[in-house]
């Protein structure tokens, strides 16, 4: 099927698997080839990792593809593909390899498939170096169905670094085309919650310093709400292995969502873990944007495939929607405009991210 073949230099700006995922998803999409060489090139381990090698496959089955270079290490792949099918999908990273980062990849592929989808994930749902699957659920899941996304996460199990063993299923309904969406007035902060959770054999006191910790730190600036962090020991049977971190959240009058999230490490103070989540938090509500620096680069390619004109209010470009805005223009035809914000909300921290989306219609529905 794929006439178009794309390329990509792995190596460019964030250097990182974003560019892998960003351009296979996008190459997926639109029926083309992608050749993507130099992976990874900017980490201490360059080449796939098995979370990346996971993703590419996952596609590979989604659109009946081939993959040549898949293997762990490999730093250069060919994706040829074919046309996207609904149906039952497994991706297995067999390691604490993110369970997000497979759903970041494979939900925007299945959207333009031609029947509903079940995506079975397996790996790590509290993972270094990705969005915690908390976060996927409360911040990542309603900003993109106001793309007009449908779909539903059930977390069957929790899974740690080093051993992995989580469990995410993910049904999607496929869609015609995605409407752009414009979010441009954070309205005042009204709700700060979340939580901080223990699994396996530590203690609960873990999660009590990591929450109370983190109310201290908040209550330093924001002085008259109520912050509600729950701290909870994970079920056995809901949790595999051991692991602590927190999740804060925090929403907006308007129905903007922030967050932010850090996980314990061995010899790390609890209350260091809760402080660090805290100021993420804080950080992201003081430039007044309606997204926050971690939901940025993942609003791109919903922006570029969107039928129209999306404008989102932000916080500074990080590296990685930089490299998300360049791969979307290298492989679409839709056009990004980043203004900084000129009202009396705005601070020198404030952007707004225009896009010209491509209107891509799925033609199986």
């Amino acid at each position: 099927m794929a006439a178009t073949t794309f390329e990509m230099d792995g190596s460019i700006m964030e250097g990182g698997g974003q560019i892998l995922r960003v351009s296979t998803a996008l190459s997926c999409i639109q029926g083309a080839s992608i050749k993507i060489n130099n992976v990874r090139a900017g980490r201490s381990t360059p080449g796939l990792r098995p979370q990346h090698l996971s993703g590419l496959e996952l596609v590979r089955d989604l659109c009946a593809g081939q993959l040549e270079g898949g293997e762990v290490g490999s730093t250069e792949i060919t994706l040829t593909t074919g046309k996207i099918k609904g149906g039952d999908y497994t991706a297995d990273t067999k390691t604490a390899g993110s369970v997000v980062l497979l759903m970041q990849v494979s939900l925007p592929c299945v959207l333009f498939a031609d029947s509903p989808s079940v995506l079975c994930l397996k790996g790590g749902t509290n993972a270094e170096m990705a969005p915690q699957i908390d976060y996927t659920l409360t911040v990542f899941k309603p900003m993109v169905e106001r793309f007009g996304v449908n779909f539903d996460c059930d977390l069957k199990m929790r899974g740690y670094y080093p051993k992995g063993g989580g469990e995410i299923i993910v049904k999607t309904n496929p869609v015609k085309q995605l409407t752009p969406v414009t979010l441009t007035e954070r309205g005042t902060i009204t709700k700060i919650y979340g939580r901080a959770f223990v699994a396996g054999v530590l203690p609960h006191k873990l999660a009590k310093d990591m929450s109370a910790a983190a109310v201290r730190y908040i209550r330093k600036e924001i002085k008259d709400l109520y912050i509600n962090i729950q701290a909870v020991r994970e079920k056995k049977d809901e949790s595999f292995g051991n692991g602590n971190g927190i999740i804060l959240i925090a929403e907006s009058s308007t129905g903007c969502v922030f967050a932010a999230s850090a996980l314990g490490k061995k010899g790390v103070y609890a209350d260091k873990v809760g402080c660090e989540a805290a100021e993420m938090l804080l950080r992201n509500t003081r430039h007044n944007g309606c997204v926050d620096e971690y939901m940025q680069d993942q609003m791109i390619i919903f922006m570029a495939l969107a039928n129209g004109t999306s404008r989102i209010r932000t916080g500074p470009l990080t590296l990685h929607t930089q490299t998300a805005i360049h791969v979307a223009e290298q492989l679409t035809k839709a056009k990004f405009t980043v203004t900084k914000a000129e009202d009396q909300d705005s601070n020198e921290d404030t952007h707004i991210i225009e896009c010209q989306g491509i209107g891509m219609t799925n033609a199986s529905l």
